[in-house]
């Protein structure tokens, strides 16, 4: 083993390790707090979430907190919230929602999104209510709140609605205190609920809202009747806040309102919708409100008063980064084994490099285009733009019918063979994209098979990014490489299976050992690798399930876009960071560009340069970082073993399983 490998190899597993060590005592409160990830049956399926329960809860029961996530995220994005409220002394379930992170629900699916939330909060409020660690009060009553963010909050809502009509039969409420954030009453109301049956539902219980002036979605009843909701949002001055707080005169932000038996109050953080998650004045409100909810009750409180849950977040980060430095190492060391050592080919020769003003020009374009483009048609792809998806099938009418005629007059006048060969190259990859834009809505639809609805749109995106790029690979290929002498070897296509196969089998092996230490971690710390949004979860058996189907079509991805860079990156002027940067540009530049001019245009106008987009852009903020690491990995692993295939391998199992772990799959359907 080379000392330089053997040094990656300790320093990755250093930060996995301590990065993860310092991570689980700030989630468990320096040992104050048992963290345990417990599951349980329900009528609808399996529910799954992190448990934390505070030194002495079992001898002495607690008020208790119920809070999940919102639509794509899991149990995780609530750490803030379970760590502050546990280490002051409340027990506190971190819930996966039906069919995201480790639960999984079997309920009917004609609707999928309508399967996710409705009953995932109560049907675990029944659960926590049954234990002994769960204070209720002399009459019976349980002194648990719940709390959701997004779509966790529309399930806290309806929690508290099935609440109320359990206790007008038994005369027993089991939730006490109900906190949202990043939620209205949007699909509240497509349950089929009136403003004033919500209101009243709320009966004696402390109740509260967080609604980000910045939120993507909710908050403003004129912005969703337009469908541009990526605006400057004032909820409090909205009839449905109002209605609320009961109706005060000019009512004030951070204020309770008595009403009834009850109390009510509404923050407003200048933050956007997945901020929530990773804020300390969303979390100060949240300490803020839980004080007031359970203040008479006399709880074990530590005696610190500061936030730390973000020392959990940052050191998750450090093994973050440990879990993809260990890659490099790992992948050296299997390079070193009898058949996968077949892995490493000759490098193919670069491209010649432009020489003349004209040809730079053409190099810098190319390199612009490659990487603005796949933002450029973002929204299109993903969200079915439909005049951006009709400008598109024009110009793919324009490709098959000038591809047709050049073919026919290059068999009609027996031109010679490299115009049969580009007019048909065209022409397939013209029929695809038509067959891909013609049958978009079937493509993207959840269904049985592909049963992630947002992996099913972001890889329509991929797909559609890399028909686009073999397309302008086959023309430049055609139009001027080939006079050049360049041929097929320059691009590494022309290979024996032998290196594909160990390849593929090196790819597998790596991840298999990356992914062996994160459930190491899970065992031991109950942490994962994460920072916000992006997160490498442990999955289940469903997910790799999932994974066969949806990793093959992700290869597609990222081994034309992967191929593409290398041929625009492979000169000796983009040797060391220079070509790692142009490489990150490449696959990345235009998405960030995008979020830049997105959300910078939403902080000083007040309203986004797109504003219909919402779901979308909050898509691409967890897109970016992980193509970042791709670029990486498909520049390292290529220049590691001049083997095109390598990278291409890694990143769609990797990166595949990573999206699927981390977002919504139906388990059946």
């Amino acid at each position: 083993m080379k000392k330089r490998t053997l040094v990656l190899l300790i320093t990755s597993l250093a930060l996995i390790f301590i990065g993860s060590l310092i991570a689980s005592i700030s989630n468990n409160s320096g040992g104050d707090v048992d963290v345990s990830r417990i599951s349980f049956e329900t009528d609808s399926g399996e529910l799954s979430g992190l448990l934390y329960l505070p030194d002495g809860a079992e001898d002495d029961p607690r008020p208790t907190i119920v809070a999940t996530h919102g639509y794509l995220n899991s149990a995780e994005m609530q750490a803030p919230q379970a760590i502050e409220m546990s280490k002051r002394g409340y027990v506190v379930l971190a819930l996966d929602q039906y069919d995201h992170g480790h639960s999984v629900g079997t309920m009917d699916k004609s609707f999928p999104f309508f399967s996710f939330w409705p009953t995932s909060i109560y049907d675990a409020v029944n659960y926590m209510y049954e234990q002994d660690y769960v204070l209720k009060d002399d009459a019976g009553n349980g002194v648990i709140a719940v709390s959701g963010h997004s779509m966790g909050g529309f399930s806290s809502t309806h929690a508290v609605l099935l609440d109320e009509m359990f206790y007008e039969q038994s005369g027993i409420r089991k939730i006490d205190s109900y906190l949202s954030m990043g939620s209205d009453y949007q699909w509240i109301y497509a349950l089929g609920y009136e403003l004033d049956d919500i209101v009243a539902a709320y009966g004696p219980r402390t109740a509260g809202k967080i609604a980000g002036t910045y939120d993507e979605f909710f908050f403003s009843p004129e912005a969703a009747a337009q469908g541009k909701t990526v605006v400057e949002k004032n909820y409090i001055t909205t009839e449905e806040a109002q209605a609320f707080l009961g109706n005060p005169e000019d009512p004030t932000v951070g204020e309770f309102y008595a009403v009834g038996d009850g109390q009510r109050i509404i923050y407003q953080p200048e933050e956007t919708h997945p901020w929530n998650h990773f804020s300390m004045t969303t979390t100060d409100h949240v300490i803020e409100f839980y004080n007031e909810a359970f203040s008479e009750y006399e709880i074990v409180e530590t005696s610190e008063s500061g936030q730390s849950w973000m020392y959990k977040e940052w050191f998750s980060f450090v093994a973050l980064i440990g879990f993809f430095l260990l890659f490099v190492p790992v992948v050296q060391l299997l390079l070193k084994v009898p058949f996968l050592s077949a892995t490493v080919v000759e490098k193919p020769k670069a491209i010649p490099a432009p020489t003349t003003d004209s040809e730079k020009i053409s190099n810098l374009v190319m390199i612009i285009f490659g990487a603005f483009f796949p933002a450029l048609l973002f929204t299109t792809f993903y969200s079915g733009v439909e005049v951006g998806l009709r400008l598109i099938t024009q110009i793919n009418y324009i490709i098959i019918g000038t591809s047709l005629i050049a073919l026919i007059v290059a068999y009609i006048k027996d031109k010679h063979a490299d115009m049969k060969k580009l007019s048909t190259g065209v022409l397939i990859i013209g029929v695809i994209q038509f067959f891909m834009l013609t049958y978009r809505d079937n493509l993207v639809e959840v269904n049985a098979f592909f049963g992630a609805p947002t992996g099913n749109t972001i890889l329509y995106w991929a797909l559609n990014v890399a028909i686009i790029t073999a397309l302008v690979l086959v023309i430049s290929y055609f139009a001027s490489q080939k006079a050049k002498g360049v041929t097929l070897d320059n691009y590494g296509l022309k290979t024996k299976l032998k290196p594909v196969a160990a390849s593929f089998v090196v790819a597998v092996a790596a991840i298999a050992v990356g992914y062996f230490m994160l459930f190491i971690v899970d065992a031991i710390f109950k942490t994962d690798f994460r920072l916000w949004t992006l997160a490498v979860k442990t999955f289940d058996a469903h997910h790799i399930v999932a994974l066969l189907k949806y990793a093959p079509l992700f290869f597609i991805f990222y081994f034309i876009v992967g191929l593409s860079i290398n041929v625009n990156t492979a000169g000796e002027r983009f040797e060391g960071i220079k070509g790692y940067l142009v490489s990150i540009f490449m696959f990345v530049g235009g998405l960030i560009f995008y979020l830049i001019y997105q959300y910078g245009t939403l902080f000083i106008t007040k309203t986004a340069a797109f504003p219909a987009e919402s779901l979308s852009s909050i898509v691409v903020i967890g897109l970016v970082p992980v193509l970042i690491i791709a670029a990486i990995f498909n520049r390292y692993f290529y220049r590691l073993t001049g083997n095109v295939y390598l990278a291409a391998f890694i990143n769609a199992i990797l990166m595949t399983l990573v999206l699927l772990a981390n977002t919504a799959l139906h388990a059946t359907l």
